[in-house]
């Protein structure tokens, strides 16, 4: 009797053990997450190999030029793929995802996945360096402002900082780029305005991308700080007359930040893709002169390349943030069940 009751338990207990681990927030959480990143990763991997089909006219005829024999834009367009069904392209386009091809250049007849890997290193610093920079600037900027305007003091303080970052927040990252490049570059001289071979030509494009992220995350950091420095644990930790920085950096700015870092994804991603503009401005050897590059010969394996690269990268950034935003605040989890 005991033998044919222990298959049944061990089931059951197995059903429970499984059922349980469902049941654990970071597991649903996980599962949630991967599942939108795939079908997130699905539909942009589809954009990207319909953007080149979707173009008006032949790109290998625009690629070659109006003048090229018919007979030489045949053989491209056979050996690109381009003469196959649609439905067989795509299925060769997904294998050479797998396998790291990206096809091959129009214009300059090398891989294009040796393009991407030797532009991409330039792009990755300059936006991670701006994107330093903006938290660097921010962080203390929006800490200073939120004690400084705290239960309604320094309405002329708070009015010029509102005004100047909203001034500066709504000017694109290209237009400062130009700025800068005409004051310190031509007028001053002080700093070179194109490449990246030294690193003081570092200095002016990441000004340029992080002045106006660094503001717009100053004035979120600002209101929040100003919030949570009302709050009773805060009135708590004066009353026991702790240092005032230990109260703002170690119990409110952990408080406040949240709001911040969901911000913060955004305008990375944002960042990311404002390189396009900023490395034109100033002759940046990366993905974004690149694409602008392919864009202008017509060299659409390129540019759907640099698309799939950077789309990637802001699906990457936001489950990043998602994960950061669970780690500060697990209740978050709770509230998406």
């Amino acid at each position: 009797m005991s033998s044919t009751a222990n298959p049944v338990l061990e089931t059951a207990s197995g059903d429970e053990s499984g059922t349980g681990l469902l049941r654990r927030p970071w597991t649903r959480f996980a599962l949630r997450r991967l599942v939108r990143l795939l079908v997130s990763v699905w539909v942009l991997v589809t954009a990207s190999f319909a953007m080149i089909h979707l173009m008006p006219g032949d790109p290998v005829r625009a690629a070659l030029g109006p003048t090229a024999p018919a007979a030489l834009v045949e053989a491209r367009r056979h050996a690109l793929g381009l003469d196959e069904p649609l439905l067989v392209q795509y299925v060769h386009y997904l294998g050479g995802l797998f396998t790291g091809d990206l096809g091959t250049s129009l214009s300059a007849q090398l891989p294009v996945s040796d393009i991407v890997a030797q532009r991409l290193p330039a792009t990755l610093t300059l936006t991670v360096l701006a994107f330093a920079a903006a938290v660097v600037i921010a962080v203390p900027l929006g800490v200073t402002m939120g004690v400084l305007t705290r239960g309604g003091r320094g309405r002329r303080t708070e009015l010029a900082f509102t005004t100047t970052s909203v001034v500066l927040g709504t000017i694109p990252d290209f237009l400062i780029g130009v700025g800068l490049v005409a004051v310190f570059g031509v007028h001053l001289g002080w700093l070179p305005v194109a490449g990246n071979a030294t690193p003081s030509a570092h200095i002016l494009p990441v000004v340029a991308m992080a002045i106006g992220p660094a503001v717009i995350l100053a004035r979120i950091l600002r209101v929040e700080m100003v919030g949570v420095l009302e709050s009773d644990f805060i009135r708590t930790a004066r009353a026991k007359r702790l240092p005032a920085r230990t109260v703002y950096f170690r119990h409110a700015l952990p408080n406040a930040v949240t709001a911040a870092l969901t911000l913060s994804g955004l305008i990375l991603s944002a960042m990311a893709v404002g390189t396009v503009l900023v490395e034109n401005v100033f002759a940046w050897p990366g993905l974004g002169r690149t694409i602008v590059d392919s864009i202008l010969t017509k060299d659409y394996p390129v540019a759907q390349a640099i698309v799939l690269v950077y789309g990637a990268g802001v699906l990457l950034v936001n489950s990043a943030v998602d994960v950061a935003l669970a780690l500060l605040d697990p209740r978050s989890m709770i509230r998406e069940d």
